[in-house]
């Protein structure tokens, strides 16, 4: 998992430089860019332009694709129903699948997030993983009692992970308690994503964000099976289990028979800062991708990088494409 050739990130710099000048990125999608960003992007080289050292090094092993969903098969948008991903988004990801395991790993609800995507053969994990929907359940070193099985559209089986149950009935005690807390504060958007909170303030006035911030906490502070943690213009509450991104990635390759298996390629693709426990993970193992999708430099345990969604549909299907071309020469689902 070593960095690219010096004159390969040198040569995506000034790809990225020129396009500050008048010029275009890889996608076609004209991008700002400061010499901050190129200085980052040395130490976190393009995913694209890496994308002939990555398949080299993913040579004779299972590749397996791990994306976040808001930021990453979305852009960020201000309503956060509205956070709709392309048909040309949602093709590259059912391509994708259909070479190789791929997973879903979202701060949403499960449901919301299968809504959104609409792709069977696709595994989703929501609330920062802990609600899982993944392979036929078979022997592993999880809590029996926290799986069970299930079916899809299609009658395929699956195994529903849940290890934060018990958390339920409190979680929808908090969701009115904080909606009450925070109806006088103006743009406050709270989100059910099931097994933990989502409180949106990205149409809060700074001058009220204080005011936000000590509700929820004034909240949390009746309830100590709860933390708070933030993301994009979000504060969420989350039920304090060891359980995170990370978690749910390994739990996935676990059951996908992977747990302590040389021959896996994780590739996982996120953008906000719940997306750093899975990178983590991968640094870890010493293996895989971990891939930021950011349009500003950013401290990260990701190796490699993505400029937008845009540049994340153009890696898909180019990963999708390699993974058809090769299909008698290499792993597959």
């Amino acid at each position: 998992m070593g960095m690219k050739p010096r004159s390969e990130t040198e040569s995506m710099s000034k790809s990225r430089h020129d396009h500050a000048t008048g010029g275009y990125a890889i996608t076609g999608e004209p991008v700002a860019i400061d010499q901050s960003y190129i200085s980052w992007l040395r130490e976190h080289p393009s995913a694209l332009s890496s994308f002939n050292r990555m398949i080299n090094e993913a040579k004779g092993k299972q590749i397996v694709v791990f994306l976040d969903y808001d930021g990453t098969l979305s852009p960020i948008v201000s309503d956060p129903d509205s956070a709709f991903m392309s048909d040309q988004m949602r093709e590259a990801v059912r391509d994708v699948s259909s070479c190789f395991p791929t997973a879903i790993i979202s701060g949403r609800s499960r449901e919301k997030v299968y809504d959104f995507v609409k792709l069977e053969g696709v595994y989703y994990s929501g609330s920062h993983g802990m609600d899982t929907i993944g392979p036929a359940l078979k022997t592993n070193s999880y809590d029996k009692g926290y799986q069970q099985r299930s079916f899809d559209n299609e009658g395929n089986e699956f195994t529903v992970f849940q290890p934060a149950q018990e958390f339920l009935p409190a979680v929808k005690k908090m969701l009115t308690e904080v909606k009450e807390r925070t109806q006088s504060i103006p743009g406050v958007a709270v989100e059910d994503n099931r097994f933990c909170i989502s409180v949106h303030y990205r149409h809060v006035k700074d001058e009220d964000y204080g005011r936000l911030e000590e509700e929820v906490k004034l909240m949390l502070a009746n309830h100590a099976d709860f933390h708070l943690t933030k993301g994009k213009k979000v504060l969420e509450i989350r039920p304090s289990i060891k359980w995170n991104k990370g978690d749910a990635l390994k739990y996935l390759l676990e059951t996908l028979g992977f747990h302590d298996s040389g021959d896996v390629f994780p590739i996982y693709i996120g953008d906000d800062q719940t997306d750093e426990d899975a990178f983590k993970v991968l640094r870890e193992r010493g293996e895989g991708y971990p891939i930021l999708v950011s349009t500003t430099p950013r401290d990260t345990m990701a190796l490699y990088s993505l400029h937008s969604p845009s540049e994340v549909q153009s890696f898909l299907t180019r990963l999708s494409r390699w993974g058809f071309d090769n299909a008698d020469t290499t792993h597959h689902k």
